[in-house]
């Protein structure tokens, strides 16, 4: 098979610049950043680290994410609780629910970006 994997998110936003800045200071993400500890491939990749990527189309009607919303970013993060707590101290909001977490699929929480984008927070389990 010839795809290798995602290879970029593109979606719009009102303020491109600001909403860019916003992920890489909370989340880490977006050109220039780095989660691999090699270090960045160039100012517009995020060098982003191997692994599990859930492709999922939903019915039109699903409830697990905003309805007004035509998708919703999932993060396969480390260390949810340590994310979490900067987050909440940098004024996130965060949400998290038992029925969420699971052994076989890890944990999960739920934030949104300054634009109401929803973004879906994935520790995988170990």
């Amino acid at each position: 098979m010839p795809v290798l994997g995602i290879g970029g998110l593109f979606f719009r936003s009102r303020d491109p610049d600001a909403l860019s800045a916003w992920y890489k200071k909370h989340l880490g993400i977006g050109g220039g950043c780095d989660s691999t500890g090699t270090g960045p491939i160039d100012e517009w990749s995020w060098n982003a680290g191997g692994g599990p990527v859930v492709f999922a189309p939903f019915k039109a009607t699903t409830d697990y994410f905003p309805t007004d919303k035509a998708y919703m970013l999932n993060l396969r993060v480390s260390d949810l609780p340590r994310l979490l707590e900067g987050l909440t101290a940098a004024g996130i909001a965060a949400e998290t629910r038992a029925e969420w977490d699971s052994p076989e699929t890890g944990r999960f929480a739920r934030v949104h970006d300054p634009e109401g984008n929803p973004i879906e927070l994935w520790e995988p389990p170990a």
